[in-house]
């Protein structure tokens, strides 16, 4: 990621020292006058590893913010450009942005508001583009995910896996860059708070998924309801939230439940226990399982021991009655894909395709049930996308790819992280694998700087 740019990053410590336009400085310089620069930005540096940019980002919520817009100016001013760009294609315009973006920020937390600010002024942005950055690009999400622990995995180790499905097609129009091209690791040690790893865009606060120092990983999955609303905290900083503050499942599930807003799946795991949960919210209600619980082994929907999974769709059959008017999706499920039959929410999405997808993914998991590990569950991922765990979805391949932006594995007991990302024109799960560990990430973060 920043391939070409990052020689020029890496010089950190010298970049460091770049003040913000005059104009920034006049709506902030409150927060900074008795910070000095040199202070707001020692503790934020970049490296190359294995090919990946990796930021690493010390101190409070708005020297974090300001150390990421100043190491990542133009990346950050990149992908604002190319998520406006994108949401408008999308239907979402940026006056419809702005209006929800003042629904929910009254219920943000102000960390990330401060941390939102601090990107601002460090890469010469508006807030308010920032802020959009922070959400719109939540409105394109497909995934899949699985945490399998205990007699299915080949140590009782919990690994918790994700593939994040998302367009190749949103860039720049300016540079002509494309998102994917400016995706990062960022490594977190906040003030306050836990320290944390997630894989991200340049200008993020929130994230998709990311494994924290505490043995807490989660990822989510869009799952689109009939009962929707943008008056609660949105889905990527609650993610953000449960890495900074979650010690337990309870603690994460206690975040992730309240002040609901749109559809959305969850995938869980507490390394300490070990065990995966599932979660399925909509502004209404919510749902919490594990693999034994009875609405994961609905028909048509199975269990499997020892491991929860999720696609885009509810499978508790009451969170699935907010959703889709037949519970049973696999119906002539070709069909249903084609002609958009039994659509998921508001959306022109046939569950079919949701469900076809689940069944890739959960025979791919039986063929490896009681051998899972680190590295084969990365393999199962590419392997799903691929279509050779199942025919059908092998047919959606081919006819309208899921692509990938990024796939992840993880171990939160080890801290041991595999990690593919997309490039320009090729998805993730068709370029190498790099691999990484919290805790050796978060020890050179504690190197002394000069």
């Amino acid at each position: 990621m920043f391939h070409t740019r990052t020689g020029i990053l890496s010089c950190f410590l010298v970049i460091a020292f770049v003040l913000p336009s005059s104009a920034q400085m006049d709506c902030s310089f409150h927060q900074m006058m008795n910070v000095p620069v040199h202070r707001l930005l020692h503790h934020g540096w970049i490296e190359l590893k294995d090919n990946v940019t990796v930021l690493h980002l010390n101190g409070t919520a708005y020297e974090m913010g300001y150390q990421q817009g100043v190491l990542l100016r133009i990346e950050v001013q990149e992908d604002v450009r190319a998520c406006l760009d994108f949401c408008n294609q999308r239907g979402f315009p940026y006056q419809t942005l702005l209006t929800i973006w003042t629904v929910m920020k009254p219920l943000l937390p102000q960390p990330y508001l401060e941390e939102m600010q601090g990107i601002a002024d460090g890469a010469n942005v508006s807030f308010e583009n920032i802020s959009i950055l922070n959400f719109g690009l939540y409105t394109a999400l497909n995934c899949a995910s699985f945490s399998a622990w205990g007699p299915a995995t080949s140590d009782g180790r919990l690994y918790h896996a994700r593939s994040s499905d998302f367009p190749l097609t949103a860039r720049d129009p300016l540079t002509g860059v494309y998102l994917q091209e400016n995706q990062l690791v960022i490594i977190r040690k906040p003030t306050v708070g836990f320290a944390s790893f997630a894989p991200s865009f340049a200008g993020e606060v929130d994230c998709e998924s990311g494994l924290n120092d505490h043995g807490i990983m989660v990822g989510m999955l869009s799952s689109w309801s009939h009962h929707e609303t943008y008056h609660g905290i949105e889905v990527g900083f609650r993610m953000r939230m449960v890495l900074d503050d979650a010690a337990t499942a309870n603690e994460a599930i206690a975040i992730i439940t309240p002040n609901r807003t749109l559809g959305y799946n969850y995938v869980l795991s507490d390394g300490n226990i070990p065990e995966g949960f599932a979660l399925e919210t909509n502004a209404n209600k919510f749902y919490v399982g594990t693999w034994n619980t009875s609405s994961e082994s609905t028909q048509p929907f199975w269990s499997i021991d020892h491991v929860v999974r999720r696609t885009n769709m509810f499978i508790d059959p009451i969170m699935a009655a907010s959703q889709r008017s037949w519970y049973n999706p696999r119906l002539l499920p070709l069909i249903s894909i084609i002609f958009g039959m039994n659509p998921l929410g508001n959306t022109s999405m046939s569950a079919a395709g949701p469900w076809v997808h689940y069944v890739a993914l959960s025979k791919g998991i039986q063929q490896l049930w009681g051998s899972l590990n680190l590295t084969n569950a990365m393999a199962l991922l590419r392997a799903v996308y691929l279509g050779r765990t199942d025919p059908r979805f092998r047919l959606i391949q081919l006819a309208k790819p899921h692509t990938t932006i990024y796939q992840i594995v993880a171990c939160p007991q080890t801290g041991d992280i595999l990690i593919s990302f997309a490039t320009k024109q090729r998805s993730a799960f068709e370029n190498p694998v790099h691999a990484f560990n919290l805790f050796d990430l978060l020890h050179e973060s504690e190197r002394p700087f000069s």
